[in-house]
């Protein structure tokens, strides 16, 4: 009975984490797409500035996707407030582009502190995002 009892919840659980796991998958082809560097190619290659921006960049969008769980009502309500999220991360994206010229070259050709900028932004837009969402 308790085992039973504790799987009750196993299918709103598998829900959540494949639209999050969506989400995420969608936020990694958007993000990808709108830098402008090859991320997955640079990080194949052992691209350590392309590897730290842009898994930074996925916590920080991973961050406001937590919350959306957390703090919303259903599945369809999580998926607009990821998209949100979404949207709120390649803004940060734009704003970093414009504090730091030549971002993108300079992840591209391995700029850790670049790197280490891009991820500092993203992460706080994330956080800031997450906390928002719960107001």
């Amino acid at each position: 009975m308790m085992i039973a009892q504790s799987l009750a919840g196993l299918g709103a659980f598998a829900a959540y984490v494949g639209v999050a796991a969506g989400l995420c998958a969608l936020y990694l082809f958007a993000y990808t797409r709108v830098t402008g560097h090859d991320d997955f190619g640079l990080i194949a290659q052992g691209g350590v500035a392309a590897a730290v921006a842009l898994g930074a960049s996925l916590i920080g969008f991973a961050l406001p996707l937590g919350s959306a769980i957390l703090h919303t009502v259903g599945l369809i309500d999580c998926a607009i407030w990821g998209a949100i999220a979404l949207a709120t991360q390649l803004l940060a994206y734009a704003l970093a582009r414009l504090t730091r010229p030549g971002l993108s070259d300079a992840i591209a050709a391995g700029d850790v502190a670049a790197a280490i900028w891009l991820g500092a932004v993203s992460v706080t837009a994330g956080i800031v995002s997450a906390v928002s969402m719960s107001v």
